[in-house]
């Protein structure tokens, strides 16, 4: 069966490239992939794979072997990103203004309904289920939450993942057990003092010192309170504040982010975060306010999944296929579901020099290998048939 599900997946190469390209040329932003969401219905109606409408928008469908076992999930984001198109010179480039995908959910759609189309024509010989999860907003860092609360993983045994990535070579795999994407949290801090003349600013507060010293110092968690190896970062993004060159602030505003992957470090950072930005405020005769949002988990591959994926990889593509790709400081919410089944997220390498494939991702000239679609296609297909086979 696993020379079967190559040749299948071989044999719908071309498919799985309209597939992705039409998805790049019709973007939708999250919690908006209204017409995504109603083309993955349809193709999924002419499989006769049965499958339920998620609200506002995403899809879940179940593939049923004709023998009992286990259910793994198979999952692919759908949502694109705000970001202008620079490929104008595609065929398939962005039809609408300002939305793009920039992060290569276009691929894991089309990946995963090729996919689908060749279990599905096993389902004779399928031990258990396939669950098919369509989700959206995973830009959002809400998407996989949305989908958990409308029963997504209700009786799923293991759940795997798939994202496109341009740092590797194209048609690399990593899949390593351990931390592989890191949380990702918000935070705003205000900070209010007094405003007043610039030529007298004994008789202010100046919410732009305030600021400005905030950011200054705010390295410094990371730095001296945390663990040299516990790897961590935070990014001061945006910040404003006055109103004229003579007029001293009396309002000063700040957004950023937090990175990191154990949660005692996430934990110490929101207090430490919180902590400085008082003090700072009280050291001038200000106050801060602090609003800290916690978005997306730490994606941790469980040891046994990342092994199998491993083996799946090596046995379908060959040793040299595996990659080491260390760990990033991005986020993405499949962390949400390993919270209720075991499972790993691998990344399976679209970098080509040649074919400019190579930007970064949510970059506006990001691209992909379309070569990897079919790696990434037959390894969602492969690793189901293999992990529902095994006891």
């Amino acid at each position: 069966m696993n020379n079967y599900i190559k040749e299948a997946i071989l044999a719908r190469a071309n498919e799985v490239i309209q597939l992705r390209r039409k998805f790049h040329s019709e973007p939708e932003l999250s919690w908006e992939e209204v017409k995504t969401t109603e083309f993955i219905a349809n193709y999924l109606e002419e499989l006769q794979i049965p499958y339920r409408r998620m609200n506002p928008t995403g899809i879940v469908a179940e593939i049923t072997g004709s023998k009992p076992g286990k259910k793994v999930a198979l999952r692919a984001d759908i949502d694109a990103l705000p970001v202008e198109e620079l490929n104008t010179e595609l065929s398939y480039a962005s039809k609408v203004e300002g939305k793009m995908h920039a992060c290569g959910h276009d691929a894991h759609t089309a990946m995963l309904l090729v996919a689908a189309d060749v279990l599905n024509t096993m389902k004779e010989e399928l031990k258990g289920s396939v669950r098919l999860i369509f989700q959206p907003a995973e830009e959002a860092a809400r998407g996989a939450l949305a989908m958990v609360e409308q029963g997504a993983m209700t009786e799923v045994d293991h759940v795997f993942g798939i994202h496109i990535w341009s740092q590797m070579e194209t048609n690399k795999i990593a899949c390593t057990a351990g931390p592989q994407f890191a949380s990702a949290d918000i935070f705003h801090v205000a900070f209010q003092g007094q405003g007043g003349h610039g030529a007298i600013p004994h008789d202010c507060i100046d919410a732009t010192v305030m600021a400005s010293s905030f950011v200054m110092n705010l390295q410094s968690i990371v730095s001296r309170t945390i663990d040299p190896q516990a790897g961590a970062v935070v990014t001061v993004g945006k910040l404003e504040s006055g109103t004229r060159f003579n007029v001293i602030a009396e309002n000063a505003k700040l957004e950023g982010t937090v990175r990191c992957f154990e949660p005692a470090v996430r934990d110490h950072i929101e207090e430490q975060l919180t902590h400085y930005a008082n003090h700072v405020a009280g050291l001038y005769g200000g106050k801060a306010v602090v609003e800290y949002i916690r978005g997306t988990q730490a994606v941790i591959n469980h040891e046994e999944s990342a092994a199998l994926v491993q083996e799946v990889a090596v046995d379908c593509f060959g040793t040299d296929v595996l990659f080491d790709e260390k760990p990033t400081m991005g986020g993405e919410d499949f962390s949400f579901y390993l919270d209720y089944a075991p499972g790993s997220f691998a990344l399976v390498g679209s970098g080509n020099k040649d074919k400019d494939t190579e930007w970064a991702h949510h970059h506006g000239r990001f691209n992909i290998d379309e070569d990897a679609l079919v790696t990434g296609a037959e390894l969602y297909a492969q690793f189901a048939w293999t992990y529902l086979l095994r006891d």
